[in-house]
């Protein structure tokens, strides 16, 4: 083989080998994206079934229940429009209180209740996350043109 061939292969292994690594590295970064949904989107059926995904908005008045087990606590998430009920087993933050703002992240089921893996509250009286604050304006706004 001349000189020119065996650059020419070395450049085509090398431009192949750079590919398989993007290739691999975009499927691994997809299969960790998480996609946040409000209340409204997630009743409306625009959140993906079977798939991992943020909800957030409102913990409702009076929906915090806890069962028998001491870990199982169910409550409802609601963005002022849409209530979406949500079962989480594990252990709360402590800053996790009804009337206050949280971010979950799981799955719906089949029955439409939100079986989250991880409870996310607010650090402090003012913060809330910007998707959820603006799904809760988005939401309030809905309302107030169907009431008028």
């Amino acid at each position: 083989m001349k000189r020119r061939h065996k650059r020419m292969g070395f450049i085509i292994s090398g431009l192949a080998g750079l590919a398989i690594a993007t290739g691999l590295a975009l499927n691994a970064f997809q299969d960790n994206l998480v996609f946040f949904f409000s209340p409204s989107q997630v009743a409306a059926k625009e959140a993906p079934t079977g798939r991992t995904f943020r909800i957030g908005g409102l913990v409702q008045e009076g929906t915090v229940k806890r069962d028998t087990d001491g870990l199982t606590v169910r409550f409802t998430v609601t963005d002022t429009a849409q209530g979406i009920p949500v079962i989480y087993k594990g252990i709360l933050p402590d800053l996790f209180k009804e009337g206050k703002g949280c971010v979950a992240q799981g799955k719906v089921g089949a029955n439409g209740v939100f079986y989250a893996d991880q409870v996310l509250a607010k650090h402090d009286e003012n913060y809330m996350p910007p998707e959820a604050g603006q799904a809760i304006d988005n939401a309030k706004a809905a309302k107030t043109v169907v009431d008028n």
